[in-house]
């Protein structure tokens, strides 16, 4: 999919093949056969062109890794557990992305968010905790 991803246009197996063949020795049918996969998962769309096939991404590497992300999520047994360890993994730069991103799905959520004051509690029995506002 990177290869596919990387030109941005609809790709041939020998296309695919001769790029990848400058990092390492690869056939041409497995190249034929992963792209064959990947168009019977879905992934990508392919039309003939004459005795080949151009493939072609279906969707973009951020909605790829979107649902990646989602499937993983989804097959927690505890998503908030989940969310929090994978925000604790992420650098300062990712959180600020994750942010951003917050703000453009839910645009009403501020850029800083104040921390909510909890309630005074009694500090002893019988004394009553103060109320806001009186």
């Amino acid at each position: 999919m990177t290869r596919v991803w990387k030109w941005n246009r609809p790709v041939t197996v020998r296309e695919v093949l001769e790029d990848l063949q400058q990092e390492r020795s690869i056939a041409y049918t497995t190249v034929m056969t992963v792209l064959d996969n990947l168009h019977q998962k879905g992934w990508v769309r392919r039309e003939a062109e004459g005795r080949a096939y151009r493939y072609e991404a279906v969707s973009t590497r951020a909605a790829y890794s979107a649902a990646l992300m989602n499937d993983a999520w989804a097959q927690s047994d505890n998503p908030a557990a989940a969310l929090v360890a994978f925000f604790g993994m992420m650098s300062p730069q990712q959180r600020e992305a994750l942010r951003d991103a917050m703000r453009i799905v839910q645009p009403e959520v501020p850029a800083e968010v104040p921390p909510e004051v909890p309630p005074e509690v009694p500090s002893g029995p019988g004394e009553a905790a103060e109320q806001p506002g009186r």
